[in-house]
């Protein structure tokens, strides 16, 4: 049987997609894009704010339709949104056959099975399970990069975030897994590793009693093959002195970070459950730059919290102007039920929220732009994602730039250059948030 796997949301869902796939493929499973073809869909979901919400129910919808029509002898729902509303999936969607929860990625198999002789079920597992490492996958991402999920779960309750109901409680991946996963990877061509979580930096504290990701970065960073490590969803108040030094040390180690910030208001960063201040985010960018002055920094703000007043947007706006942050994205609060914040008083206008969203968005713009002006004439590596259609040129990113959330660097050439080659890069020009080079250098396995 065929099947069409549909994977939605964030890189740590598509670690698990990818999972789900490698078990399939053991199993002698193949794989479509074309609906027409398929025999079984599944759907990956994503249920973290109402936009993903919508996207996820959309796409169960028309995957129902498929089967309506006989084209589909049977659709599998599993991830988020599968696992807060598996009652009403099966209440309102007879078409879906059977839900997997975000504990269970693992009984997939079981759940074609089942779904293809008519006897699908739900397949949910607690939370208390300690996530595996080290599982047979199928890398999605082009195999010159992948991501490497080091931990499930989140202990710290922001009162907007949803993800400890549908995820549970803070769960590492033991070291040994993830070496070995590594290696593997690093084997089969990958040359950057992205190490995702709800939380890296918290790695290995529910384990082994303190925090092991410095020590996780020095073990992967021994692996021959891996050009590049990139670390995401790094919260700024665990970030150590150790884990700064092993950054400063570790070639390998890209010198980017991901500090989900949110708010520039104490306020409305207290009402968020946040465990900072402004006067503490301030001094963790200014340690971070002052020890690595080429570090990278992006952050992500909420515009429209319950109760946020204009003085508390301004604030976000002095900070955001302040610290000039190298990559930024900008969400409106999303309303979700079962989350403390939903039945907070204050709640913002949408028209509103989408204003001061728009006004951070242009702020950056004016940050961004000045940032890609100081980068021309400068020479740095950039790995090649893939070629310009009828052009000499090259889509490239540099170490400043992670997969599908940061920009992209388009590289003049006049010789052939392949997925996951590295190029040094003179960069000549921008154009908003992506750069323009020529190949400065030869290139370089």
């Amino acid at each position: 049987m065929k099947i069409l796997f549909v994977s939605l949301g964030c890189d740590k869902n598509l670690v698990d997609s990818e999972v789900m796939l490698g078990t399939l493929a053991e199993k002698g499973y193949t794989f479509t894009d074309d609906e027409m073809e398929a025999d079984i869909a599944v759907v990956n979901t994503c249920c973290f704010i109402n936009d993903a919400k919508e996207e996820s129910i959309n796409t169960i919808l028309e995957m129902a339709e498929l089967k309506k029509a006989g084209q589909i002898k049977a659709l599998i729902v599993a991830g988020c949104l599968a696992e807060r509303y598996r009652m009403e999936i099966q209440k309102e969607i007879g078409e879906v056959d059977a839900i997997i929860g975000t504990a269970a990625v693992d009984e997939i198999a079981e759940a074609v099975e089942e779904a293809a002789a008519g006897k699908g079920k739900e397949h949910m597992q607690p939370f208390d399970k300690r996530p595996k490492g080290n599982r047979k996958r199928i890398v999605t991402t082009g195999g010159h990069y992948a991501y490497l999920k080091i931990a499930e779960g989140c202990n710290k309750h922001c009162t907007y975030c949803i993800i400890p109901k549908v995820r549970g409680q803070y769960r590492s991946i033991p070291m040994e897994e993830l070496i070995l996963e590594a290696q593997k990877l690093a084997e089969e061509g990958v040359k950057e590793l992205i190490l995702v979580a709800q939380e890296t930096t918290l790695y290995g504290s529910d384990i082994y009693g303190e925090k092991r990701l410095p020590k996780l970065l020095e073990e992967l960073c021994r692996i021959k093959g891996l050009y590049w490590i990139r670390i995401l969803y790094c919260y700024p108040e665990e970030i150590t002195e150790e884990l700064i030094q092993v950054m400063k040390k570790e070639e390998k180690i890209c010198h980017y970070l991901d500090l989900p910030v949110q708010h520039g208001s104490d306020i409305i960063l207290k009402k968020m459950g946040r465990r900072t201040t402004n006067k503490e985010i301030r001094t963790i960018v200014k340690k971070l730059r002052d020890h690595i002055p080429d570090i990278c920094l992006r952050t992500t703000f909420i515009t429209g919290f319950p109760g946020e007043t204009e003085r508390d947007h301004e604030e976000t706006m002095e900070l955001v102007d302040e610290l000039e942050f190298d990559r930024l994205g900008v969400f409106t609060y999303s309303q979700e039920e079962d989350t403390p914040a939903a039945l907070m008083q204050g709640q913002i206008e949408e028209s509103i929220k989408e204003k001061r969203r728009k006004a951070v968005m242009e702020l950056q713009q004016e940050i961004a732009y000045e940032a890609a002006e100081g980068m021309k004439g400068k020479c740095l590596w950039a790995m090649i994602e893939g070629k310009v259609a009828d052009e000499d040129a090259y889509v490239a990113r540099t170490y400043k730039d992670a997969p599908n959330v940061d920009g992209y660097l388009f590289v003049n050439a006049d010789r052939e250059l392949m997925s996951g080659d590295f190029v040094k890069v003179r960069v000549t020009g921008s154009y908003e948030y992506d750069l323009i080079g020529e190949i400065c250098d030869e290139f370089t396995e």
